[in-house]
């Protein structure tokens, strides 16, 4: 296994016409996020996700592949802003449910 934290990156995908983005997401299946827009100029585009080697593998006749953020690191960042415990929760809570209680040592 892998140290190294995982790449991922946004990018947005644009194709000449709908028939060559449905080519390419059929055959790619990277993971979209939304749904397609039509350019005014005619073009479809839709943003994936896919690791830097993926989005190689996007770039053929037709289509052009934008980078627009490194989605892993964007990630990272906001878990570090989320906090630990329950901070709703009052201090003298008993916890509920069908755990077992253990004692801290």
């Amino acid at each position: 296994m892998s140290t190294a934290p995982y790449e991922n990156i946004r990018v947005r995908v644009t194709a000449k016409d709908a028939e060559t983005l449905r080519t390419l997401l059929r055959e790619a299946r990277p993971d979209v996020g939304g749904r397609p827009r039509q350019g005014e100029d005619g073009t479809f585009s839709i943003d994936a996700y896919v690791t830097p080697e993926e989005a190689e593998a996007l770039d053929r006749d037709g289509v052009v592949v934008t980078t627009l953020e490194d989605a892993a690191a964007t990630g990272r960042a906001r878990q570090a802003e989320v906090g630990e415990g329950d901070r709703f929760a009052p201090a003298d809570a008993v916890p509920r449910g069908l755990a077992l209680k253990v004692k801290d040592a």
